[in-house]
């Protein structure tokens, strides 16, 4: 059995939602597995997808047949947009190719592998991307209640002030709405760090633009535990199970 886990909440549960709970697939994935008897309680195979579990009872899944779900980290470089293109904008996606692989991968996508990015950056800004067909990581990531943060080293042309700084920080709006607090520091005489744990469209240039500083570059070098570290611009490489792991251990 690859899976094991013995179920202590205090009311039965569906095994869909368990396994979902629990990051280790979608209830989409996790009714495909039951269908490919892979999911067994007390020994026994399922074979109800509405089968629930029973407090105390033990849930094990078994080795094989569900394909892997594909997440991979992409150094974005500027000009290639995150989501659905229009017309005559280039996907990021398009630069996972073989060639542009930094590393291995145990499943290489192909053109009918739907990568959905975990997250926006702009056509005008770089660095850190994540693409995945992993619905259990969207949502830890991008879902309403993760606290995944962000890091971001972005350049700005015009005076840096503490005033700017405090309301950067805390004390904003946009769309009408108070944004969250924000981490704020200076790092290079033109550069300032944000870390967000929102992401709204085009924020930060938009923060900035209100307290009148202009976005020359935006790199985005994290976002929650994984790091865009050497990745070269317009490589991607895979996320390994632990980086997966510690993303969703992140979100909670």
């Amino acid at each position: 059995m690859a899976w094991r886990k013995t179920y202590e909440g205090a009311e039965p549960q569906r095994v869909n939602k368990l396994l979902a709970g629990e990051g280790v697939c979608s209830r989409r994935e996790a009714e495909e597995m039951i269908a490919n008897g892979l999911v067994h309680i007390d020994g026994a195979i399922v074979e109800d997808p509405g089968r629930k579990i029973e407090p105390g009872q033990t849930i094990e899944l078994a080795d094989g047949r569900v394909a892997p779900r594909i997440s991979i980290a992409i150094n974005k470089p500027v000009g290639f947009v995150s989501a659905q293109p229009e017309p005559g904008q280039v996907p990021a996606a398009r630069l996972v190719t073989p060639a542009n692989l930094v590393g291995r991968t145990d499943v290489m996508p192909t053109s009918r592998t739907s990568l959905a990015p975990l997250g926006r950056l702009d056509q005008d800004s770089r660095g850190l991307l994540l693409l995945s067909e992993d619905g259990v990581l969207a949502k830890a990531v991008i879902g309403a209640e993760s606290n995944v943060d962000k890091e971001y080293l972005v350049g700005v042309r015009g005076q840096i002030t503490e005033r700017k700084l405090a309301f950067l920080r805390h004390g904003l709006e946009l769309d009408g709405k108070k944004l969250k607090p924000a981490k704020i520091d200076v790092v290079e005489p033109w550069r300032i760090r944000f870390i967000l744990n929102e992401g709204k469209k085009r924020q930060i240039r938009r923060m900035c633009e209100l307290v009148e500083l202009e976005v020359v570059d935006l790199l985005r070098v994290r976002i929650g535990p994984l790091w865009l570290g050497d990745l070269p611009e317009g490589r991607w490489r895979a996320i390994t199970s632990a980086e997966r792991e510690a993303l969703l251990k992140a979100s909670h």
